[in-house]
């Protein structure tokens, strides 16, 4: 795998936001394609086009309880005046020879039977003596005075359109038609598409398997007692959730300590399970910041490297990106400080994620809304800034300030306030860029 990290950088520059996804997204791969089951495949993403071989429906059947009748033997039906056929036969769904109709004539039919020869129409049940109380008398009364060869008979109230209550062959999708393009991320509806045309498999590309990590002594797994200097870890929940979010496998592994050789030892046993590895803390440059030394060694070893930088923005100004182990497995190092890394998915690993299932578009909408505000937002100058904020009907407000510790903001914001390099300040009513969350 071949990173940014060789360009020829000093280690003082620091990276725009958009040179530090392009060299994420000009290395990450698409897996390779595989075939799979249909209740595997969901959300796998179609690698080629799928066409469909039979129409939909595949013959012309009923879309209602009733009687197949010819339409000229009802014409003019009414309560006063109905028209009498003899019904000469019961068509269900799954008949494979049903009977024929003729003049005069009607069959029993269930949704979803094949219209029988003959029928151009169905006439529903209840516009029938026998949706109308005919009952059992009526009935045997029906049959005794019915011709010979004939199963009784049916009085119809009302007239009906040729190809009434009908649905007609290939009305779904036609032979030949394009069921599916490639690119298609499989849900319950597309795969409930796949199996009516005949598809038990599908080729695709499979869901990347994602796995999260957290660093740091002080972190303790919730549920378990907190002392005094402790803090819960929420990072690897939050990033878990929201790989699995972006169509990942995703794994959680619990905080691993500022300890290099741990670390090390954790990333090489994960590798065997992971097309792209997530690190969250130990990035920027404190006296305890470990992920750099681990990495930079696990790296290296393999041929690999992981490339630690500063980016101009806020927050998450401390990354990393690179490619560790024997298969250069792609490794993003997130700050962690938890909104710092939560931003930081989104606008890298994410799109990570959704380049290794080979769709198309890998990031977040975005649009252009009124900025609601008391007081004019500061951003300082030279980094873009991305504040939490509630978007709704082209306007929005932020939530919560700009700190990157503060992250009961996250779960009440649908939206990133994104704020350019060069605006240092955005008064009530500025137009902004919003990334749509969720």
């Amino acid at each position: 795998m071949s990173t940014a990290a060789n360009r020829p950088v000093g280690p003082d520059h620091v990276w725009s936001v958009d040179e530090h996804l392009e060299d994420i997204l000009s290395t990450v791969r698409p897996l390779d394609p595989i075939e799979l089951q249909l209740p595997d495949a969901q959300g796998c993403a179609l690698v080629d086009d799928v066409m469909v071989p039979v129409s939909l429906p595949p013959f012309d059947n009923s879309s209602m309880d009733g009687y197949a009748v010819r339409v000229t033997d009802v014409t003019g039906a009414s309560e006063e005046y109905p028209a009498v056929l003899d019904v000469v036969g019961d068509v269900a769904a799954g008949d494979s020879a049903p009977v024929q109709v003729g003049p005069g004539q009607a069959a029993r039919i269930m949704t979803g039977a094949p219209l029988p020869p003959g029928a151009e129409a169905v006439v529903p049940v209840e516009w029938t003596d026998a949706g109308l109380g005919g009952g059992p008398a009526s009935g045997m009364r029906a049959r005794a005075q019915a011709p010979e060869g004939a199963e009784g008979q049916v009085r119809i109230f009302r007239p009906a359109e040729t190809g009434a209550h009908v649905r007609p062959s290939g009305s779904d999708v036609r032979a030949g038609d394009r069921a599916l393009a490639a690119g298609t991320v499989l849900g319950p509806s597309q795969i409930a598409l796949l199996a009516a045309i005949g598809r038990g498999t599908v080729r695709v590309r499979p869901r990347p398997r994602v796995v999260v990590m957290s660093t740091g002594s002080e972190l303790v797994q919730p549920g378990e007692p907190l002392a005094h200097g402790q803090i819960f870890d929420s990072n690897s929940f939050a990033l878990t959730a929201a790989a699995r979010d972006a169509g990942a496998i995703a794994y959680r592994v619990g905080a691993v300590a500022d300890d290099a050789d741990v670390l090390r030892s954790t990333i090489e046993d994960q590798l065997v399970r992971a097309d792209l590895l997530v690190t969250t803390g130990g990035v920027s440059v404190g006296a305890y910041d470990v992920v750099k030394e681990a990495l930079t060694e696990v790296g290296e070893e393999e041929g690999g490297g992981v490339d630690f930088r500063k980016l101009a923005m806020q927050p998450g100004k401390p990354q990393g990106f690179g490619a560790v182990g024997p298969d250069h497995t792609p490794l993003l190092a997130l700050p962690g400080n938890p909104v710092s890394s939560y931003v930081s998915f989104e606008l890298f690993v994410r799109p990570a994620i959704r380049a290794l299932m080979g769709l198309p578009e890998v990031h977040r909408p975005r649009t252009r809304a009124t900025l609601t505000v008391d007081g004019p937002l500061r951003s300082p100058e030279g980094r873009r800034q991305f504040l939490r904020g509630n978007h709704e009907d082209g306007e929005v407000t932020p939530v919560g300030g700009s700190g990157s510790h503060l992250i009961a903001a996250l779960a009440h914001a649908n939206a990133l306030i994104v704020l350019p390099e060069d605006m240092a300040e955005a008064e009530p009513g500025t137009e902004v860029e919003v990334i749509l969350l969720g």
